[in-house]
């Protein structure tokens, strides 16, 4: 009988993600930013969206995303593999690709804090919010998080987002600049700060999250979401590690999604 209602719970639950899932519909988009330049974005669209995100991966960011929606790089990064997660809660989802000018090594390297990749985020941020209806945001996790705050720092109004995540921020950096060293009081968007406690990437030691919280004075709403557990594997500055929230995905998209909707 125990096991019966085990596969039971587990058919229903299955019932209900595929239900979800089926409620969205999944397109490559491939939209003009700069002349000459497009930028491809796999995007994720529920009914009636609440919400749209930018999900904006670290590392070097050159996902290379293919017609068909699969990724030649970086599926297991965070916000690459909780894509689903966001849009099952209703949020219109565009994962961001580096642009066509970017499609070679270093790929974001040395690129997220250019006025070209603000204009390339300008348009995403434009082209979502004429597709949804609703506000858009934009959600980096580790480097980013360079693109998301540089961003917030350049748009402002009808060309910038309605608000950003930094999602395992960089807090130091002696190869570029870090998060905490750009100009933050020009940000006058909601800010939502997420960081693994136990986040063992050098670049983000959970210690220096409060100076990043003070240097957001001018942003009009403002939060650190701080988590635990979960588990730890390989380089500390990977996805599967603290430092990519593993484990905790369910909860911290959860958390995330009510933030952002309770603007």
């Amino acid at each position: 009988m125990r096991n019966v209602t085990r596969r039971g719970f587990a058919a229903a639950f299955l019932a209900l993600v595929c239900q979800a899932q089926a409620q969205t519909s999944q397109q490559v988009v491939d939209t003009p930013t700069r002349p000459g330049v497009t930028q491809r974005m796999l995007v994720i669209s529920p009914t009636a969206p609440k919400a749209a995100v930018v999900l904006i991966a670290g590392g070097h960011g050159g996902l290379q995303i293919f017609p068909n929606g699969s990724f030649r790089w970086g599926d297991n990064n965070f916000v690459v593999r909780t894509r689903q997660l966001f849009a099952d809660q209703g949020l219109m989802v565009a994962v961001i690709d580096a642009p066509s000018d970017r499609q070679r090594p270093p790929y974001l390297g040395g690129f997220r804090q250019t006025p070209e990749h603000a204009a390339d985020l300008k348009a995403v941020i434009a082209w979502l919010r004429e597709q949804s209806r609703a506000p858009v945001w934009l959600v980096g996790t580790s480097r980013g998080t360079q693109s998301a705050a540089y961003a917030a720092t350049e748009l402002s109004g009808p060309e910038g987002p309605d608000g950003i995540v930094l999602s395992s921020t960089i807090l130091s950096d002696e190869r570029s600049r870090p998060v905490p060293a750009m100009p933050l009081g020009k940000i006058r968007i909601p800010v939502l700060v997420v960081h693994h406690e136990q986040d063992g990437c050098a670049l983000c030691a959970f210690a220096q999250v409060p100076a990043l919280m003070a240097k957001l004075a001018n942003s009009p709403r403002k939060e650190l979401l701080a988590f635990t557990g979960g588990q730890n594997h390989g380089d500390p500055c990977e996805a599967m590690a603290y430092h990519g929230l593993n484990g905790r995905e369910a909860d911290v998209v959860q958390q995330t999604v009510a933030w952002i909707l309770a603007r």
